[in-house]
Parts: C-alpha cells; sequence; structure tokens
C-alpha cells in the first residue's frame, strides 16, 4: 500500500460529471484539482480553507491546470453557519487529513450535514497513526471508529470503507 494519493481516493470517491463538490479544509488543493477534473466543466469544486495564503495557491493552480469550475471560499469550519453555502447545496464533501486538526469535530459535521442534498455524500480521509514526524502528534490521531460513530450519530450511513494509503484511513458516509 502507498502513501495517500489523492488520485486514487477520488476514482474510489466516484464523482459524476456536473455535481458540485466541497472540499472542507482544501489545504494545497491537491483533492480539489483532481475533483474538478472528475466533475469536468458542467462541475464546481469549491475549496474552503481559513487559511487565504492557501486558497491563493489554488486559484493560482487551478489557472495553471485550465480548470475553471474551482471556486475558493475562506470559512471558519468549526463555526455553525461558518460555510456560507446554502443548506443542501452540494453533491459531494471531501474531508481529508483534517479531523485531526479539529477541536469542534462535531459542528464540522453538523455543517457538512448541512450542505449536502439528500443523500449527497462525504469522502473523510484521516491519519491512521502518526509516521516519521510527517503525521499528527499520537494523542492528536482520531480513530476510525470514533469518526464513523460521529457520523452515524449525525444523520449519516457509513456506505463503504476506500483503501486510502499507508498511515491512512478513509470512508464514504452518505447523508440519510
Amino acid at each position: 500500500m502507498s502513501f495517500s494519493d489523492p488520485e486514487k481516493n477520488i476514482k474510489q470517491f466516484e464523482l459524476d460529471p456536473g455535481m458540485t463538490v466541497a472540499d472542507f479544509g482544501a489545504g494545497s488543493g491537491f483533492y480539489s484539482i483532481h475533483s474538478a477534473e472528475e466533475v469536468g466543466p458542467r462541475g464546481r469544486v469549491i475549496a474552503i480553507d481559513i487559511q487565504r495564503d492557501l486558497l491563493a495557491r489554488i486559484q493560482h493552480s487551478a489557472r495553471e491546470y485550465e480548470l475553471g469550475n474551482i471556486e475558493v471560499m475562506c470559512a471558519d469550519l468549526e463555526r455553525e453557519g461558518g460555510v456560507k453555502l446554502s443548506a443542501g447545496s452540494v453533491n459531494a464533501i471531501i474531508a481529508s487529513n483534517l479531523f485531526f486538526q479539529l477541536e469542534k469535530k462535531e459542528t464540522v459535521v453538523s455543517e457538512m450535514k448541512r450542505i449536502l442534498k439528500i443523500k449527497g455524500k462525504a469522502l473523510i480521509i484521516d491519519w491512521s497513526d502518526s509516521f516519521g514526524g510527517l503525521g499528527p502528534a499520537t494523542a492528536d490521531v482520531v480513530p476510525e471508529y470514533v469518526l464513523r460513530k460521529l457520523f452515524e450519530t449525525n444523520g449519516f450511513i457509513i456506505e463503504r470503507g476506500i483503501m486510502a494509503g499507508a498511515h491512512h484511513y478513509g470512508f464514504i458516509a452518505r447523508k440519510v
């Protein structure tokens, strides 16, 4: 198993052309770029992060790859209503290497549920362990069973796990 690969993970997420996707905690934008390619020119990807410099980098990458379907949004994911998208406005959400950084995990899951359409889906990928200083401190790793339970108790069903790479786990949750 290789290190986490955004392109392979997005393929497992099975996005369709024309979908609207929100990339929570978009960071450097690797998932945004691959999602934009999958949903095509009729689709839309909203890269969401609290760090404006990272959002500027994503905008630059979108221009470089000639992807006109990527938008950026500065938002505090841990604040209720912090994501300035309408309720039921997106088909899919990506949250990669995000939850280990958050204090208000339940608020973030609630925001996901709010903006997802009925039967919309979320791809959750996070660290399964601390890896040679690259991953989070051991105390910050959120076990997969904890996140699965958080989603299940907040209006989602877990559809399936994915092979997210070495030192990572992944699963797809669907809003019910």
